[in-house]
């Protein structure tokens, strides 16, 4: 019995050996903008914007470039009731990052990202749960895109321009 514990324990010792970690560099969990950049926001106002941005980007310490995001929305009533009352809407939210060197004085990145929800509003007035809910997902859009383009950047050579 005891050589059977010790030779399942050596051939799972021997089966690890291989194993490689996701975050073995720190290329993945560093974000070249942060601290280094001055965002701006144009377009369609959304208030969780502001307070996502320094969590991302940090407080511009370096001023090396300019994220300017332009945020449109597109709202698409997807259902329709027989009294013409909306039973399932669309909103489509379309970033559009263009990020300015401030030391070569050009562009180097502009990109455009896209993200969708839904909602089925439960009452043609006010509704609380349905307001609460709307907030929330424009939150998750917003925390989603942000995310996304991070991921991005950090892939791109932000020292040549476009």
């Amino acid at each position: 019995m005891k050589r059977l514990f010790f030779v399942t324990i050596f051939i799972f010792i021997i089966s690890c050996g291989d194993v490689d970690f996701v975050y073995k560099e720190d290329k993945n969990l560093i974000n070249p903008l942060y601290e280094k950049t001055e965002v701006s926001t144009s377009g369609f106002n959304i208030n969780f914007m502001n307070s996502y941005l320094p969590m991302f980007f940090g407080n511009n310490k370096d001023n090396r470039f300019n994220l300017s995001i332009k945020i449109e929305q597109n709202k698409t009533k997807r259902s329709v009731e027989t009294n013409q009352a909306t039973s399932k809407l669309r909103y489509e939210l379309k970033f559009i990052y263009s990020l300015v060197s401030n030391e070569k004085n050009c562009v180097t990145l502009n990109k455009e990202l896209i993200s969708y929800f839904s909602i089925i509003p439960k009452s043609s007035g006010y509704n609380y749960g349905t307001d609460s809910s709307l907030e929330k997902k424009y939150e998750l859009a917003i925390a989603e895109n942000l995310n996304r383009f991070v991921s991005i950047i950090t892939d791109t050579d932000l020292n040549n321009c476009s």
